[in-house]
């Protein structure tokens, strides 16, 4: 059923469907009994409950930072029972981001190209709609979602001062999410990836785990690295977060590598940006293992990059991953993937 209703979506502009699906599913939800409808058909029957950064989680299946930006679709994305959900990127100050048409399907190779630019509504507008989502769940009975604030800077903010941004985002969610995750590996803000050298993180992280260390109830604080790091550069990732104590790691972003596309989509390739589904298995894979295995496992991962199917949940979960993220196999796959995952693994 899903594929005949995707085929008739991949019509139209990508960006648009987004909206349109995710804006259906509200309707959905807002009619009465049509949340729990949705709930007995896509969340995971049975106990699936994990635990890890003293959160318990409803089961390893999340959803990746940059399908729900501003946090305006959570209760849809319960209903369809995600076990957490990653909002942002957000910046300090609300930004359009890149030009569109910025969001490319490639179909045969179940992957999408975006460069979206880390547009969002800025983080006091976000901060406000998860306190009123916080809200609602204390005053209800359901299991809580858990939420990821996946921080960044504004395209305006030169490298020096970017400590700042996320200083500033961090105590403005820190109230409202979870955990965190600094991204520093999107390839859709100019020179943002030059963040991820050793001295310009060590800036932005240790700053980070000071102020948590004086808050009142610290959260977890990972860092989101990108595929297309040398093993030089992942060492030095692996010392940092060691040295500083870091949670974890979410490996891995999108990259900017076209290999091994189908040559059906020569034009769409050459569009800039980051590269995600499929192709990106493999590699994100590699690096959740060399991760693990570097570590000890002493280090916790959160697997994400070409998860498409529970057998590719169960590889990164092999491979020593502790949670799993999906996003393009989420579009591919469909509203039953987080159930179809869970009952596999």
């Amino acid at each position: 059923m899903y594929n005949l209703i995707r085929s008739f979506l991949f019509k139209f502009d990508p960006e648009k469907v987004h909206y349109f699906s995710m804006n259906i599913l509200r309707v959905i939800c807002k009619i009465p009994f049509g949340k729990r409808l949705l709930s007995s058909i896509y969340k995971p029957k049975g106990n699936h409950q994990y635990s890890i950064f003293n959160i318990q989680f409803s089961n390893r299946v999340g959803l990746g930072a940059g399908f729900d930006k501003n946090a305006t679709y959570l209760n849809e994305l319960e209903a369809l029972g995600f076990g957490f959900v990653e909002i942002g990127t957000v910046t300090p100050l609300p930004q359009d981001g890149n030009p569109k048409p910025r969001l490319f399907r490639l179909p045969k190779d179940k992957a999408i190209i975006n460069r979206m630019g880390f547009n969002n509504d800025g983080m006091e507008v976000v901060a406000e709609r998860l306190k009123k989502w916080k809200h609602r769940q204390q005053t209800t009975n359901n299991k809580r979602l858990v939420i990821g604030g996946n921080i960044g800077k504004n395209k305006i903010t030169p490298n020096e001062d970017a400590w700042l941004d996320y200083e500033k985002c961090f105590l403005t969610l820190h109230e409202y999410v979870d955990y965190f995750v600094v991204n520093v590996s999107s390839p859709n803000t100019p020179g943002l990836r030059e963040l991820q050298e050793k001295d310009s993180l060590r800036k932005i992280l240790t700053n980070l785990q000071s102020l948590n260390t004086k808050l009142r109830h610290p959260k977890p604080i990972l860092l989101k690295i990108a595929p297309d790091l040398t093993q030089t550069q992942i060492d030095d990732v692996i010392d940092l977060a060691t040295e500083i104590k870091l949670d974890g790691l979410v490996a891995t972003n999108t990259t900017i590598s076209r290999e091994g596309l189908s040559e059906d989509y020569a034009v769409v390739s050459r569009e800039a940006g980051g590269l995600s589904g499929a192709p990106v298995k493999q590699r994100s894979t590699e690096i959740v293992q060399y991760i693990h295995q570097k570590t000890n496992g002493q280090l916790s991962i959160i697997g994400s990059g070409g998860i498409l199917t529970a057998e590719d949940a169960k590889e990164k979960i092999d491979a020593g991953a502790s949670l799993v993220q999906v996003w393009t196999g989420f579009i591919y796959t469909g509203p039953a993937i987080v159930k179809n995952i869970c009952k596999k693994l």
